[in-house]
């Protein structure tokens, strides 16, 4: 299985830069999910429900958010509408919105956890106990 991450693609320019390069990104690795950072899409703040269209439709598989998910307030309308939009999973219980997705494609099944750290950030819950219990309570595929 090829996996291709592109990690923060920031405001107008990250995202011309991945419509750009996301052909050469495809010959190159031919990957079977792309997936993004998203969270500072929207000029360094957060992400919109045009641009995570706009990134859906360049055949981005999920977009992963962290510590700028809620920077833009319409999100609360429709995230947990938009299950390939993928926020921290150590965010507390009842956060709106999903910390881990499953995609398929194919004969391939994969998880997209995210989890944030905790390093100059605002107190979250422990990345690391919850990346365990997640691990812990994803289905298992048979191999």
């Amino acid at each position: 299985m090829n996996i291709v991450f592109v990690g923060d693609v920031v405001g107008a320019c990250g995202r011309r830069a991945l419509r750009e390069q996301i052909g050469l990104l495809r010959e190159r690795y031919a990957p079977h999910f792309l997936i993004v950072n998203g969270e500072n899409a929207a000029a360094g703040k957060g992400i919109t429900r045009a641009i995570a269209k706009e990134l859906f439709s360049l055949g981005v598989h999920a977009i992963t958010m962290g510590n700028h998910t809620w920077d833009q307030k319409e999100l609360l309308d429709w995230i947990d509408d938009e299950p390939r939009l993928v926020r921290p999973a150590n965010y507390p219980d009842g956060t709106p919105g999903v910390g881990v997705t499953m995609l398929h494609q194919g004969t391939y099944t994969l998880a997209v956890m995210n989890v944030m750290g905790r390093t100059f950030m605002q107190p979250i819950d422990c990345p690391f106990r919850t990346f365990e219990q997640q691990i812990a309570s994803l289905p298992r595929v048979p191999i």
